[in-house]
């Protein structure tokens, strides 16, 4: 039970479908959608209950199935005893019972406002079938088309977290900070053992290990402490060193352009009069070094 408990308190804000005029509650776990099982239920006619539903051997046999696959911590013990009694007269399990004996995640039973019993979308589309199959068709329906208008929200959110990212930094004591210096010849001479530490030295002016060494008193690594600007210009020097190294370039060659490709991009995103704006140094010829 416990950790039925936990997974309910892992909930995020409500959404709602609407099935043959029948409002139904979706909430999520764990970022999987959980349909609510007490609201379809008001669609199927007669005085029916969930656990009349979860009595059948073939509901057991399919949650058991979904177990399996979803859940590592499914108690195929407590299963087989329940799956030997499914469908007799006499026996009937509610939600609980069975999360508590199994340890399932499939179905949750939450409390208060919107409380009930909830279903991952899998077998929450079993459950619309025992309501009846016109309501099934509906409901995987009227859930694709929440699915797609959560698509379009989920791109413009992408767009705008992008143009966060571009945002200009105020202050000039702070740019300067920013702004990497250029490379000594004995930086640029060093051969550097990964390439990440090309492009720390390129961006930061210093390896992992020689921030780490200077920085003892934070946790993390040197790329967890960077701003947004800072990660903006690491991601294009990323794909920069790897068009790099399939062109043939030497280390201490692609380790001097990135520098100066660093310090060009880092002075126009912290610049105000090119706010937003990124231009990639073009290379027009291959180097010796």
């Amino acid at each position: 039970m416990i950790k039925v408990l936990w997974l309910v308190k892992k909930v995020s804000k409500m959404a709602k479908l609407t099935v043959l005029d029948k409002e139904i509650n979706i909430m999520k776990v764990q970022e999987n959608d959980y349909i609510s099982l007490t609201d379809m239920l008001k669609a199927k006619d007669g005085d029916f209950f969930i656990s009349d539903w979860l009595r059948n051997r073939n509901t057991i046999e399919y949650i058991g199935i979904w177990e399996r696959i979803h859940n590592p911590d499914f108690n195929y013990g407590e299963f087989a005893i329940i799956k030997s009694q499914a469908g007799l007269n006499n026996y009937k399990i509610s939600v609980k019972e069975w999360a508590n004996k199994t340890n399932a995640i499939g179905l949750v039973a939450k409390a208060g406002r919107y409380g009930g019993t909830y279903a991952h979308s899998d077998i929450a589309f079993e459950f619309g079938m025992w309501i009846s199959a016109e309501f099934k068709i509906y409901l995987i329906k009227e859930f694709q088309r929440l699915k797609n208008d959560e698509q379009k929200q989920f791109g413009w959110d992408i767009r705008r977290n992008l143009a966060k990212m571009n945002y200009h930094i105020h202050t000039d004591a702070i740019k300067e900070n920013l702004i990497p210096k250029e490379l000594s010849a004995k930086q640029i001479s060093y051969v550097y053992a990964s390439e990440a530490d090309i492009l720390n030295v390129a961006l930061f002016g210093m390896t992992a290990k020689e921030w780490r060494d200077t920085s003892k008193n934070t946790h993390g690594n040197i790329r967890d402490e960077a701003n947004m600007s800072q990660l903006v210009c690491l991601a294009n020097l990323e794909s920069l060193n790897a068009m790099f190294i399939g062109e043939g370039y030497l280390q201490s060659f692609r380790l001097t352009k990135l520098n100066e490709i660093a310090i060009n991009q880092m002075k126009i995103l912290t610049s105000d009069k090119n706010r937003g704006k990124l231009q990639i140094k073009q290379i027009s010829k291959k180097e010796d070094y």
